[in-house]
C-alpha cells in the first residue's frame, strides 16, 4: 500500500481535528483554549509550518513560530512590493500554510500573492477566531491565528479557482448594472407621476419599446398626447386613446430635466451591459471546452411559464455554459440561463470541492439549523446568508408555484403543508441537489410531470394507511375505480 504524503496526512489530521472540535462541549473547548494560551504542546500539531496574518487597511501583521526567526512577528505595508517581500520572508521561514481573516476586500491582494508563490492559504471566518481573551492587539491577533491554525482549529472558506473568479467578476458587474438600470427606471416612473403622466397605468413596462419611444419623444420636445400615443406598439393592450389620455400632463422644466438625466443614466447602463456581454462572451469562448463534442440539447419550455427577455445577455449564453460545464442546467425546471450562470459563477463547475450533496446544501445554508442536545432537537434557528447562488435558487424555487411539472407539484404540496417560506427553502435545497448531481456525476434530468408525482404521492399515502390499519388490526380495501 502506497504511504500517504505529508500533505495528505496533514489534511486527514485537519479533518479529524475539526470533527473532534465540533463534538466537544463548552467545558472541553475552554480547556483546549487554556492549553493553547499557556503554550502547552500536548495538543496534536496539525500544521507544523503555519503562520498567521492579521489583515488591515494600511498594514498587515505576520506571525511565524518563534523558532523560525529572531523577530517572529513583523509588520508589512499594503503595497505590492511589501506584499511580495512578506511572501519571500514566509518562504525563508519554511512556512507552508497561512491563515488570515476575510476582512473586507483587503485580503484579496494578499491571498493572490501568497497563492502565486505556492503557499496554502486558509481564509477563515472572523467569528471562528473572536474568542481571544483580554484586550486584543494586531500582534496578538496574528499570533492567535497562527496558534489556532497550528492545531487545526480553523476551517478554510471556499474560494473558486481563478477561471471561475474571472467569470464571477464579469457576471457580478453585469448584475450591478442591471440593478442600477432598474433604479433609473423607478426614478423615471416617479418623475412622470409627479408631472401627472400616468404612463405606468397603460404600459406594463416603461423600459419597453413603446415606453422608451414615448419618453425619447417627450425629451425631444413633443407634447401632443395623440402624437405621443402614435408610438404605441401593436402588442400593447391599451388603445391609442387610452394612452393619449394618460399623457395629458403638467409639463414642468425642473422635472423634465430630472427625466432627461435619468433616461441618460438608463441608456448608459444599457451600453455598459452590452460591453459586459461582449467581454463575457469572449472569455467563455476562449475557455476550455468540456462538452466532449456532445450536442447541446434542445431547449424545452412547454411546461414552463414563458418569461420576457428582459435583461438577458445578447448572445447564446446557454450554449457557452454547456461548453464550459459539459451539462445543461436549464433542463431543470425553474432554472433558466440567468440562474444557471449565477450558480456556476459563484460555486464553479467542480463539485468535488464538497464531499456530498448535503455538504453543498449546507454551504449554501439551505439545510435545517437544528439545535440538538442528548440526541433530541431542542430548537430550530435561521441561517441567514447573502450567498448569491442561494438567493438565485430561492427565486427559482418560488417560480414553481404555477409550474405543471414534477417539481411544481412537489412545491405546491410542501407549500400547503409547511407554508411558503419553508417550502421555498426546501425546494431550493432540492434544486441544489439536482445541480450537484448534474455537475459532478453528469446525470441527466428528466421531468416526469405533475401527474406522475400526484400518482406516486397517492400510492405512498395508501401504503401508509394500510400499514397503520394493520397495526390496529384492521384492513383497508380499495374501492374500484369509477
Amino acid at each position: 500500500m502506497k504511504p500517504k504524503s505529508p500533505l495528505e496526512t496533514n489534511k486527514t489530521n485537519d479533518h479529524a481535528m475539526q470533527g473532534r472540535w465540533q463534538e466537544m462541549n463548552r467545558k472541553q473547548r475552554r480547556e483546549i483554549m487554556r492549553k493553547i494560551q499557556s503554550a502547552d504542546l500536548s495538543l496534536e500539531v496539525i500544521h507544523r509550518n503555519a503562520a498567521g496574518i492579521d489583515i488591515g487597511n494600511e498594514s498587515h501583521y505576520v506571525a511565524v513560530p518563534q523558532s523560525r526567526d529572531s523577530q517572529p512577528v513583523r509588520r508589512y505595508g499594503c503595497t505590492t512590493g511589501e506584499l511580495k517581500a512578506m511572501a519571500d520572508w514566509l518562504k525563508q521561514c519554511g512556512i507552508q500554510t497561512v491563515a488570515m481573516q476575510s476582512t473586507g476586500v483587503y485580503w484579496v491582494a494578499v491571498y493572490d500573492i501568497l497563492e502565486q508563490v505556492g503557499l496554502e492559504v486558509y481564509l477563515v471566518n472572523a467569528r471562528d477566531t473572536k474568542n481571544l481573551p483580554g484586550r486584543k492587539s494586531d500582534v496578538q491577533e496574528s499570533q492567535w491565528l497562527m496558534k489556532l491554525h497550528t492545531y487545526g482549529l480553523l476551517r478554510n472558506s471556499f474560494r473558486p479557482v481563478q477561471e471561475i473568479r474571472t467569470m464571477r467578476t464579469y457576471w457580478r458587474q453585469r448584475n450591478d448594472l442591471v440593478q442600477s438600470a432598474g433604479r433609473h427606471i423607478q426614478r423615471i416612473q416617479k418623475t412622470l407621476t409627479q408631472m401627472n403622466i400616468q404612463l405606468a397605468n397603460v404600459l406594463s413596462d416603461v423600459s419597453g419599446v413603446t415606453g422608451q419611444a414615448i419618453i425619447k419623444a417627450i425629451l425631444e420636445g413633443e407634447r401632443d398626447p395623440h402624437k405621443l400615443a402614435a408610438f404605441r406598439d401593436s402588442r400593447v393592450k391599451a388603445s391609442e386613446g387610452q394612452i393619449a389620455r394618460s399623457l395629458e400632463g403638467n409639463w414642468q422644466p425642473d422635472l423634465l430635466f430630472v427625466l432627461k438625466q435619468e433616461q441618460e443614466g438608463y441608456e448608459f447602463c444599457q451600453k455598459q451591459m452590452a460591453e459586459c456581454d461582449q467581454q463575457l462572451k469572449q472569455y467563455l469562448q476562449n475557455s476550455e471546452d468540456r462538452s466532449q463534442g456532445a450536442a447541446l440539447p434542445e431547449e424545452q419550455r412547454k411546461a414552463r411559464r414563458q418569461k420576457k427577455k428582459g435583461n438577458k445577455p445578447q448572445f447564446d449564453l446557454r450554449a457557452e455554459l454547456f461548453r464550459l460545464t459539459g451539462t445543461d442546467l436549464t433542463r431543470i425546471d425553474s432554472i433558466d440561463v440567468m440562474t444557471a450562470t449565477t450558480i456556476i459563477s459563484e460555486a464553479g463547475y467542480d463539485m468535488s470541492k464538497w464531499e456530498t450533496e448535503n455538504h453543498f446544501v449546507s454551504w449554501l445554508r439551505l439545510c435545517p439549523d437544528n439545535r440538538i442536545s442528548g440526541g433530541k432537537i431542542i430548537g430550530k434557528g435561521r441561517l441567514p446568508t447573502n450567498n448569491r447562488a442561494t438567493v438565485a435558487l430561492r427565486m427559482a424555487a418560488s417560480t414553481l408555484r404555477l409550474s405543471d411539472t414534477y417539481l411544481g407539484a412537489q412545491f405546491r404540496r410542501l407549500r400547503t403543508k409547511l407554508g411558503a417560506p419553508c417550502a421555498i427553502k426546501a425546494m431550493a435545497a432540492k434544486l441544489a441537489r439536482l445541480v450537484y448531481r448534474m455537475l459532478r456525476y453528469g446525470m441527466k434530468y428528466l421531468d416526469r410531470g405533475a401527474a406522475f408525482y400526484d400518482a406516486e404521492h397517492r400510492r405512498l399515502q395508501i401504503k401508509h394507511l394500510k400499514w397503520k390499519a394493520a397495526n390496529l388490526g384492521l384492513r383497508i380495501v380499495e374501492a374500484p375505480a369509477t
